[in-house]
């Protein structure tokens, strides 16, 4: 599969892949990162824990379940 834009690419050597047609010259860098930083919550597994699941799915059912043995574990102080 070839990407459009590679970053392993040295930015000296790299030609511009940028369209003639498109126009940020009114962009305003970082206007929405606040707002995708809030709604976003992405965890990097370490690889030998990666190899253990299939997916995202396996993961939360994982999870979910230690949630609830530690909460069987430890009782509620409210």
């Amino acid at each position: 599969m070839s990407f459009p834009f590679d970053p392993t690419k040295d930015p000296e050597n790299r030609e511009d892949e940028m369209r003639p047609e498109y126009d940020f010259s009114g962009a305003v860098r970082g206007k929405y990162y606040e707002r995708y930083k809030a709604a976003t919550n992405i965890v990097v597994l370490d690889p030998d824990v990666a190899e253990a699941f299939k997916g995202s799915e396996s993961v939360n059912q994982a999870l979910r379940l230690l949630l609830n043995l530690a909460r069987q574990q430890v009782p509620s102080s409210r």
